[in-house]
Parts: structure tokens; sequence; C-alpha cells
């Protein structure tokens, strides 16, 4: 028999960050994200890069589409749409932040994402293009090159399905045991 009356949830009286903690991630991300964008702008021309290993290289590219270049050939209307796009995202990501902050695993996918985000829209902003530069590939394949921002919002969408994946099995849980559970 537990000793846990019923309806307490330890998780919310448990000492969690504030909203504002994790739009500092964002902020690191983003420190994070331009630094390695200026280290690449400054060592290597476009196109320009450096063999890394047999599968990796380090190779400047400039993106002016959006994921894997899609839309890189139009006529430049997607530096201005996508750059509201994500400003408008990351408005709704900081009011997000503000309701579920006691939420840990979703407060961090959501801090990934947001600074990622924001990474890619300072460089659409400042250069009319994002700055990709890590070259995955195998002998003559080549993943698309992508950039810290890319990797970490990559990272916050996984910690999102888990979160997602968590609250469903939690509710299914739930479920099985009954009202009061």
């Amino acid at each position: 028999m537990s000793s846990t009356p019923p309806g307490f949830d330890a998780e919310h009286l448990a000492p969690h960050p504030p909203w504002w903690a994790w739009v500092a991630l964002s902020a690191a991300v983003v420190g994070i994200d331009q630094w390695t964008k200026w280290l690449i702008l400054n060592a290597f021309v476009w196109g320009g890069g450096l063999d890394v290993t047999s599968f990796f290289n380090l190779i400047r590219v400039h993106n002016t589409g959006v994921a894997f270049s899609f839309l890189a050939s139009n006529e430049g209307w997607q530096r201005w749409f996508f750059s509201a796009l994500g400003v408008l995202a990351c408005s709704v990501m900081v009011w997000l932040l503000k309701s579920n902050a006691r939420e840990k695993l979703f407060s961090f996918a959501l801090g990934m994402i947001m600074g990622g985000a924001i990474g890619n829209v300072v460089d659409r902003l400042r250069l009319g293009y994002v700055v990709d530069f890590l070259d995955f590939h195998w002998e003559m394949w080549h993943f698309p090159a992508f950039n810290a921002a890319d990797s970490a919002i990559t990272l916050g969408a996984i910690c999102l399905i888990l979160d997602e994946l968590r609250k469903a099995y939690q509710r299914k849980g739930q479920a099985l045991l009954g009202p009061g559970a």
C-alpha cells in the first residue's frame, strides 16, 4: 500500500526551472550556432571545406531555402517568409514555456527548437542565407549539409516526440488503473 495520498503529484512540488531558464537555453544554442558559423565563414570560402574523416567533412554551404535546400531556387521571397514564420513560432514557444515550465522534457525540447530557429533566422536576416557546414557522407552519397541550429531543432523534435510518448503511456496507465489511480 502506498503512503502517498490520492491525487498527490510529487513532480509538481519539486523545484523546477523558471520559464526564462528555458529561454536562456535557447540563447545558449543561438550563441553556439552563431559562433560555429562565424568560424566557418572565416575559415572557408563558399564551397570550400576540409576532409575530417572518411565519412565527415566541414564544408561552407549557403542555403537560401529551408530544410534540405527545399525552395532554394525560388526568387528570394522565402528569406522574409521563413524569417517571419520563425519569429511567430518563437513567440508561440515563449508562451508555451511560460505555461508549461514545470514540464522539463517538453520545455527543454522547446528551448532547443527555439534556439535553432532563432539561429537560422539570424542568418537569413543578416546574410540572406543559412550557413550550413556539417557534411556526413558514405562514398559518393552525401547527407544534406546542416549546422548546429539544425541539430538543436532535430534534438528538440526528438524530445517532443519522447515527451508525448511518455504522456500517452502515463494516460494509458491511468486509464487501466481507473479513476483516482
